[in-house]
C-alpha cells in the first residue's frame, strides 16, 4: 500500500509539473499538440499506477521525454512563423461584413450551429452587425462588430473618467493579507476603521474585501454572519 501511495504521488507531481509547463490554459483553450500531450501523459501515468510489475522509471522516462519534446516545440513555434502555422494552424475569418464565408466554414469543418452558439456566447444575435468573426486556433470565435454597432465609450462622448486601477485583496475568507495592505500603503488601523464603518468587529465575518488604486473599497460579508 505504501508503494502504491508513493508511486501515485510521484506521478501526480510529475503530471502537475507538466501541466504547469504548458501554461495556464483551460481544456477548451489547448492547442491540438497540447491536448495530445495531456492525453498521452495521463495514459502513460495510469499504467505504472495500476501495474506494480512495471518499474516506475518506465513511466517517468516517457513522460519526461514528452515534456522535453513539448518544450522544444514551444520554442520552435515562437521562433518560426511557418512552423507555428504548421503545428497550430492559422485563424480563419468565417464572417466578413455580415456575410458567412461558407468555404472557410467547410474547410474548418465548423457547423452553423457551432457558429451561432459562439456568437451567442459573445453577445451577438444579429449577424449583419458583425464586421469580422475569426475562428481562432483554439476553436473559439472572436467577434469584431461594425463601427455603428460598437458600444459607446467615454472617449466617444469626449468625457474623462478616473481609472480605479487594479484592486487587490486585503481580506480573503476572514484572513488579512498583510502583504497586499503594504502594496496599497495601508495600515491595520485603517483596515479596522473601515470594518467598523460597516459594523464589523470580527474579521472572520468578512468573506472578501478589496482596495483599488483610487482607494475604492469593495466589501462582502459572509452569509449569516452577524
Amino acid at each position: 500500500m505504501i508503494t502504491a501511495v508513493i508511486r501515485t504521488v510521484i506521478l501526480y507531481l510529475l503530471i502537475i509539473i507538466g501541466i504547469r509547463l504548458m501554461g495556464k490554459r483551460q481544456i477548451g483553450q489547448l492547442e491540438p499538440s497540447e491536448l495530445v500531450l495531456s492525453l498521452l501523459i495521463a495514459d502513460l501515468a495510469a499504467v505504472p499506477m495500476q501495474d506494480f510489475g512495471i518499474p516506475l522509471i518506465m513511466g517517468i522516462i516517457p513522460i519526461l521525454t514528452l515534456l522535453c519534446l513539448s518544450t522544444i516545440l514551444s520554442v520552435l513555434t515562437v521562433k518560426s512563423i511557418r512552423f507555428r502555422a504548421l503545428l497550430c494552424s492559422r485563424p480563419s475569418i468565417v464572417i466578413q461584413d455580415g456575410k458567412i464565408l461558407t468555404r472557410e466554414m467547410v474547410k474548418n469543418r465548423f457547423t452553423v450551429d457551432e457558429l451561432m452558439e459562439e456568437l451567442r456566447m459573445a453577445g451577438v444575435t444579429d449577424l449583419a452587425s458583425v464586421k469580422y468573426a475569426v475562428l481562432e486556433t483554439t476553436g473559439r470565435i472572436s467577434v469584431v462588430p461594425k463601427a455603428e454597432d460598437r458600444p459607446v465609450t467615454i472617449r466617444d462622448l469626449d468625457l474623462t473618467a478616473e481609472d480605479a486601477g487594479m484592486p487587490v485583496i486585503v481580506i480573503s475568507d476572514g484572513r488579512i493579507l498583510s502583504k497586499n495592505l503594504k502594496i496599497r500603503s495601508l495600515s491595520m488601523e485603517w483596515l479596522h476603521a473601515e470594518l467598523l464603518k460597516r459594523g464589523v468587529r470580527d474579521i472572520r465575518q468578512v468573506f472578501l474585501m478589496t482596495v483599488d488604486e483610487a482607494g475604492g473599497v469593495y466589501f462582502a460579508e459572509k452569509e449569516g454572519a452577524q
